[in-house]
Formats: C-alpha cells, structure tokens, sequence
C-alpha cells in the first residue's frame, strides 16, 4: 500500500483532521495489542548477542543497507555474524538458511540482498530462526526488523529514521505511519540511525526535537557507481520510490520517466515487457533498485540496470564503539576456537 499523504503532515498542519479523528481509537487499540503482546512474552536469549535494525514507522527507511553494513563489519572483524529476517514477501515461514537457488517468491527481496554479504535466516518465528542459526555456528545475529518483535532478547537496538518524514503525524497505524507510540519505541532504542537524502541535507529541528537525548548518527546511502550514461526510464516498488529517483538526479543522471509501485511489488511479465516498450519509445535504459532488481523475472533482469548504493556513515566511531561489546561478547562464545 502507498502511505496516505496525512501521514506525513504534523499535527495542526494537515487536510484531513477529521479522517484522523476518526481513526484514532484505532490506532490507541492498535498500539494497546502490540504493548500487551511485549509485556506478556519472555524473550529468548539465544547464547551469542543479538543486533536489531529496526524503524518506528511503516514502510521503507533504509534498515536493509544498515543491516549489510553491520553483516559486513562484523564478519570483517572475525564475527561469524548471521543475518535474520522475517522473509517478508515470500512463501517459505523457516527457520530455512537462505541459498543462492531460492528466489524473492520464495524468501522475499530483503533476504536475497542480504545473503549477498553473509549467511541469512529467514524465520516467521525469529526466536526459532535465532536457535537455527547459532546451531549453525553463528556467534551474533543481525536481525533486519524487529523492533516491536519481543521474541528475542536484544543486545543492541539500532532504530533507523527517514530524516526526511521523520515520524509524520506522530500518530499510530491507521491515523499515521507509527508502528507503536514513539516514546515506546525510543525507550527500547541504544541509537538512532537517522537516515538523510543526501550528505548536506539539513535536519528539520521538530525531528532533531523529538530525538533529543538519545544516540544519534546520521547517515545516508550513496551510490557505488555513476547513473549509466544516456537517456533512463526509472521504476522502482520501494517505500519511497521517490528517494531512488531524486537521488539518480542529484548523480546526474538523465531520467525520461519516473514509475513508482507499491513496496514488495510482485513484477508481472506483462508488466515488464510494458516497461521495456515504454523505455524504447524514449530510447532509455530501465533502471531500478536492488531491492527491486532481485523480484524481477529472472528472464528480464539482464536487460534492467540495478542501481547499487551503500550506507554511508558520518559518525563511524561511535557506531563502532556500540559495536566493541558484541564483538568482545562473540569472541567469548563456546563456539569459539580459543
């Protein structure tokens, strides 16, 4: 689904006050069930730490790319690190070790990206996906989302924020894009990741109000390669497709055309081969995400473009300095060779 636009208008300022009003009551039981579900659940603790990239809002903030960062340094540093995801989108509910013959229908987008840099569960249940893993020899375990899931015992609570959107309205699924109230959400949260468009973008001081007080480290993704050259017909089903095509602007590149889906949309053969027409007509590349690359048709992604970025980090050290503890903690695990 696409966020509605009262979403992300503050309180006071926005169109649709009454549509807000309404759903209220809605939001308060919404927040109610997912307050009692974590107050009622014994998390488990799997033996080896535990790093959740998690948001606070519906929709896309930029959690993966956190996540592949984390999967990589961990294991540069001799971590035998495990990623573990919910597997959102796909058919198989785990705990199942992702492999390179499985498929976004099959694991979801998410999963495959990862998997790229490390070894990845997907787990409807993430406290079994968790035992899988360290039964596998995982000494740590990144978990891609989660924040609101009590399941699993957290070591480290990263929450990654759009510093575009912030929190909109600040009010709770259905009346705004908040999972959970966002004093519950900051009061589990070690650090704020707060994810910016671009490197000189200035933060909004409502935002930079809200997270006062807490650990905050900027970042943005930056790209790891140029736009291709020429004219480029863009799509992209992320949650903000949005951000994909401003950025491919600000890395000049010559986009014609610009069509958002949905986030996880399942690309039909018609649906691609319509795209390709399109982009001819222009004499364009098509380009897209990643994330979006991994759910197309197998037969069509040769002749798509794949746009890759990367998290970039303003404050690396005291990101790294959160991370020393795990480290230290996974080097002591029994699995360990001393």
């Amino acid at each position: 689904m696409r966020p509605p636009e009262f979403w992300n208008i503050r309180q006071g300022r926005d169109s649709a006050p009454m549509i807000r009003t309404v759903l209220r009551p809605l939001g308060a039981l919404y927040a109610w069930g997912g307050r009692r579900r974590r107050n009622r659940t014994t998390p488990l603790d799997p033996g080896v730490p535990v790093i959740c990239v998690g948001n606070a809002t519906l929709g896309g903030t930029g959690k993966t790319p956190v996540t592949i960062y984390l999967l990589k340094s961990l294991r540069r540093m001799g971590v035998n690190a495990h990623g573990l995801s919910r597997g959102y989108g796909g058919q198989l509910k785990g705990p199942i070790a992702v492999n390179p013959q499985h498929t976004a229908e099959d694991v979801g987008d998410e999963p495959l990206l990862i998997a790229r840099s490390g070894p990845v569960w997907i787990a409807a249940a993430r406290d079994e996906g968790a035992v899988a893993a360290v039964s596998e020899g995982a000494d740590a375990i990144i978990m891609d989302d989660g924040h609101q899931n009590p399941l699993l015992e957290k070591t480290l609570s990263l929450l990654v924020v759009d510093a575009e959107v912030g929190f909109g309205n600040g009010c709770v699924f259905p009346a705004g894009p908040l999972r959970e109230p966002l004093d519950d959400a900051l009061s589990r949260t070690d650090a704020v990741i707060l994810m910016k468009p671009s490197a000189d973008y200035d933060i909004d001081q409502h935002l930079a109000d809200q997270l006062e007080g807490h650990v905050v480290i900027p970042a943005f993704l930056a790209a790891k390669e140029s736009p291709p050259p020429g004219r480029l017909y863009a799509f992209a089903g992320i949650g903000r497709p949005n951000k994909f095509f401003d950025q491919l602007r600000r890395m000049g590149g010559e986009l014609v055309e610009e069509v958002p889906f949905a986030d996880h949309h399942t690309f039909t053969d018609t649906e691609i081969e319509g795209l390709f027409v399109l982009a001819s007509e222009y004499n364009a590349t098509l380009i897209t995400t990643e994330k979006d690359h991994v759910r197309l048709p197998s037969g069509y992604r040769r002749g798509i473009h794949a746009f890759p970025v990367e998290v970039q980090f303003e404050d690396e050290l005291t990101l790294r300095r959160l991370l020393h503890p795990i480290i230290n903690a996974a080097a002591s695990h029994p699995s360990k060779p001393k």
